[in-house]
């Protein structure tokens, strides 16, 4: 079974370069690397994966994330697909795992993603220093220590690192291109997944390190974003997601959210949306 690794690109060329030298530190390397512009052209000297990489455009604004998943899937050429967030860092044994779990069951396959203060990864790619600084979501389950362990909620679908068959994944057409911008497409992604009778598994030794970046909680800035998919999240399949940040909004005055409806009584100031950046990172993890 070859793997095909696919990751989505808006800015970030330092988080891009250290996910490709990851890659080129693989037990098992990829056949290709398909990376999906969110922008108008392709980062310069960009270092070697140790893989062919092949290049699809998909610029717009807000982010297209939905599409340019798409695109990067319908580009690649293996039985397999790799998803890793430009952020992630691929510890060496994420391709080995991620095959070794494809060739033993028919599955979605999610990774476990430990996250870096900021400068862990400029000295270069020490997987023992990564270990030791990075931190456990505290809203994630433990991963498998051998194998994979199968998990029943579809919603613990986690965008920065899974995997899935090629097949599978254009059966159920990729993901909805309706979701614009921030929020919602990987969810519905994961419902449909699962009612296609696709099992989830969490699977042991495809750890990868997300990379610092600034934050914030609640993220006001997609506010209008969020408001847009969640409801058609709900018009779909009858329920809401992003209930966390939902929640949040309308803790903060800035909706009123019920069963049926979401009311906006009014739009964040732009004093709000900075102050949600102040602190967001330890709020994340508390």
């Amino acid at each position: 079974m070859q793997a095909s690794v696919l990751t989505l690109v808006h800015g970030r060329r330092d988080h891009l370069a250290r996910l490709m030298q990851g890659l080129a530190r693989q037990t098992q390397r990829p056949s290709e690397l398909v990376i999906a512009w969110m922008q108008d052209a392709v980062f310069a000297d960009l270092p070697d994966p140790g893989c062919p990489v092949r290049h699809v455009m998909v610029p717009g604004e807000p982010m297209p994330l939905a599409a340019a998943r798409n695109r990067a899937a319908e580009t690649a050429a293996s039985d397999l697909l790799i998803f890793l967030d430009v952020d992630c860092i691929p510890s060496p044994t994420v391709v080995e795992a991620y095959r070794a779990a494809a060739k033993g069951q028919d599955g979605l396959f999610l990774g476990e993603v430990l996250y870096l203060p900021a400068g862990a990864a400029e000295a270069g790619l020490d997987f023992a220093r990564l270990d030791a600084l990075g931190r456990v979501h505290p809203s994630k389950p433990a991963v498998p220590n051998r194998g994979v362990r199968r998990e029943p909620d579809a919603g613990e679908l986690w965008g920065l690192s899974f995997a899935l068959p090629a097949a599978r994944w254009h059966t159920v057409g990729g993901m909805d291109e309706r979701f614009v911008g921030y929020g919602g497409e990987e969810t519905d992604f994961a419902v449909r997944m699962a009612a296609s009778g696709l099992p989830f598994f969490w699977t042991a030794g495809a750890r990868c390190y997300h990379q610092h970046h600034p934050v914030r909680v609640p993220p006001l800035h997609h506010f209008d974003h969020i408001l847009r998919n969640a409801a058609l999240f709900r018009e779909r399949h009858g329920r809401w997601c992003m209930d966390y940040w939902l929640g949040q909004f309308r803790d903060a005055g800035l909706i009123d959210w019920g069963d049926e409806a979401i009311r906006l009584l009014r739009a964040p100031s732009p004093a709000e949306i900075e102050a949600s950046g102040a602190g967001a990172a330890e709020r994340l993890f508390s």
